[in-house]
This record gives C-alpha cells, structure tokens and sequence, in this order.
C-alpha cells in the first residue's frame, strides 16, 4: 500500500503542477469574465497575467470588481479601456495615444459585481507595445456620485523585453515554417479554413518524424519484453545494488537491448511537437502574428476561417474533443502496454510476479493520461484538440505497426 501510495501522490503532484502552469500560460484563450470564487476582496484591482512579456507577445491584464455593485465603463474604443504610459530616460512617463488597432477594439463597458474582467491589448501590440522597455498601466475606477473625490488611478507594471538567442532560433526553424504552411494551405480553400491546414501539418510533421517516433516505440517494446526478466534480477540481487547493475548492464547487452532508445528519439522531436502545438495555439489570428510571418505573408488580406466540421476552432469544445480524445487516448495506452502482457499469456512459461509499481505507473498512464488529455480539451481552444485529436489517430497507426512487427 505503501508504493501504490507513493505512486498516487506522484501521479495527482504531476497533474497539478501541470495544470497551474497550464491555467498560467492560458491568458490568451481565457474566459473574458469569470465569476471569483470565494472572493473576500471588498474593492476594486487590476493584476497582470505576466509582468514580463516577451517580444512577440503583448500584455493582458485583469480587472477585479471585488465590490457589490456593477461598474459602468465609457467606451474607449479605439483607445484601450486602459491607459497606457511609457517610460524613457528623456521624458520619463509619457502617455501613448494611438488610433491604429490590429484587430477590432472591443469596448469594456461593465465590470460586473464580484466578478473579474480580462483586458487583452492584443489590439494595440505592435502601436503601443513595438518598443522595449518599462509601460504603466493605469485604470481610472469612475465613481458614481460626481461630488464624490475621484479617486487615485489604479497602476500596474510592465516590462517588454526581447527574444533570447534559444527563442529566436526556435521560431526561426519551427514557429515560422509551421505558420507559413499553415497559411499556404488555407490560402488553398475559399474560406481559407483553419481545420483543414491543422490536418494536413499535423500529418507531415507526424510522417517526417515517423522513423525517430518508431524506432523509439520499438525501443519501448524490447524493454517492455525483458521486464520480467528485469524484476527477476533486481529481486534476486537486491542485496547488493552493483552486482545488480552488472547483471542488468549483460541482460541489454546479449538481448542488443539500448535502454536509451525509448528516449532520445523522443527528445530530438519534443521541441518540433511543442512548437506544432503553440502555433496553432497563437498563431490563428493572423493580425497578431506578423513577427511570425515571412515577407511574402505579412500583408495578406484575409483570416483564417474558424469553422470545422461544425466546431468554432477559436472556442473550446466540451461536448465532443474532450470524450473523443480520452477514448482514443486510452486506446493508443491500451496499445502500448499490450503485447508485453500478451507474450506472456501466449508463453507456455509460468507468469512472473506482477511488480506492483511497475503494474501501478502503466494504470495511472492508461487512465490518469486520458483524463489529464480531457481536462486539457475542456480549456484550449478547439483547435488545439483538432491536432491532439489527429496526433492521437496517427499515433494509434503507428503503434499499431509497432506492435505487430515485436510480435
């Protein structure tokens, strides 16, 4: 009970840590207004998702109506709903002023009672933000009775700084070459649909990295094969921690078994699976991703069309990405741990011991993944899950593949 404890604890920490740094990162995405749960705030704030934004990206701020009543906003549209002031050494603090937007100024109008407001100024990135440096938010909380003194801005800071030399060569070799394909492709089509060109990269980045995905699951399967024998020696040598390692070192060597293979391969393609993810996760407004973008693709005059099979790709969907993506996500770990066992059964020897831990790990990966994988579709937009959804298809070929060849 002990290491099935230990094991749980391990598994729900990971799944937490992973979710606050998801919810973190997610601003962009984010829900609009959100209801605070448990708010013992009696006034109004304003906090910054990230006081440090990196070059390419742009600030988002929250507004928190901690008080009772409802806060009625004039439209500022086309300036944003806050101000924005910018430090330098000549002038100090001055205040920026601009008409031009990206995209369309929304107008904040109302802070609802209890409730928190995002502020996205993705609309003034490149007219308020282009510069690096110090900015200042501030927020004039209106007051309603006019006799009333009016009461100090409410202030928050923020630094823009640049890319570092690791960023910069990540989106020179991924982030731009997974936007322009994902453009080209839609510039194919009349609607110029999103879906479609998330498809059809996902499928080539899937094929260009088949041989590394499968000389890695190959790798996973030989390991999976000497487990048992694995136990046997860790068992009988337990005593004696560098006999064990000498007899383990001789059972990979005379079963030409590299205990490194299941993992390098999947190293070198994580930085290519990341980047898949976050330009589809960023880059589909356009209007916001000319740093992005090559020369040729900076002045096109369309957006990508967001409609796929019935599902806005720009919003997340709870009703069908998350249930489809934990049953086949559950599919493809039911394929993965099958042919160990299934050698087993088929071996006229007598079965191993089962390795509790081990018997553990594989349960929380064949039902904890699954549900982490859901829970994520139910907060990213739809799609994102569109190439979670095609990733986990094509994965389930290939292990597929995999299996029937270690048969």
């Amino acid at each position: 009970m002990g290491d099935k404890a230990f094991n749980f604890a391990r598994f729900f920490l990971i799944f937490a840590l992973v979710y606050f740094l998801t919810e973190y990162a997610m601003g962009m995405w984010g829900i609009g207004k959100q209801k605070i749960e448990n708010n013992t705030a009696t006034d109004v704030r304003i906090t910054m998702m990230d006081k440090t934004v990196k070059g390419g990206h742009h600030p988002i701020a929250t507004i928190i109506n901690g008080t009772n009543e409802d806060i009625v906003l004039e439209d500022t549209c086309p300036m944003p709903p806050l101000q924005v002031f910018f430090s330098t050494p000549e002038t100090g603090w001055s205040l920026l002023e601009t008409e031009e937007t990206a995209i369309a100024c929304t107008p904040l109008t109302l802070l609802p009672a209890g409730s928190k407001t995002k502020v996205d100024l993705g609309p003034w990135k490149y007219s308020m933000f282009s510069e690096y440096g110090d900015y200042e938010l501030r927020f004039n909380v209106p007051t309603p009775d006019a006799l009333l003194p009016t009461p100090e801005p409410l202030t928050v800071a923020v630094e823009m700084y640049p890319a570092g030399s690791l960023t910069k060569i990540f989106r020179a070799f991924i982030t731009k070459p997974f936007l322009a394909f994902l453009i080209f492709v839609a510039s194919l089509f009349p609607d110029h649909n999103l879906g479609i060109a998330i498809v059809l990269l996902t499928l080539v980045v899937k094929l260009a990295l088949f041989f590394p995905t499968q000389h890695a699951l190959e790798g996973q399967k030989k390991l999976q094969k000497l487990q048992p024998k694995l136990d046997e020696l860790r068992k009988k040598h337990k005593d004696n921690p560098e006999r064990m390692n000498k007899e383990i070192m001789k059972l990979w060597q005379d079963n030409n078994v590299n205990p490194m293979q299941s993992c390098l391969p999947m190293l070198v393609q994580f930085p290519v699976l990341i980047g898949l993810f976050f330009v589809i996760r960023d880059g589909s407004v356009l209007e916001l991703s000319r740093e992005f973008t090559y020369s040729f693709h900076q002045n096109i005059d369309w957006s990508f069309g967001m409609n796929f099979l019935g599902l806005d790709l720009s919003q997340p969907n709870v009703y069908f990405m998350p249930p489809a993506l934990m049953v086949l996500q559950f599919f493809q770990m039911k394929l993965s741990f099958a042919n160990a066992k299934k050698k087993q059964e088929d071996s006229g020897k007598k079965k191993p011991e089962p390795n509790p831990q081990q018997e553990m790990q594989q349960r929380m990966m064949l039902y904890g993944l699954p549900l982490m994988i859901g829970f994520f579709a139910i907060k990213f937009p739809a799609a994102v899950s569109l190439y979670w959804l095609v990733s986990t298809m094509f994965g389930i070929v290939q292990q597929h593949v995999v299996n029937k060849r270690t048969a």
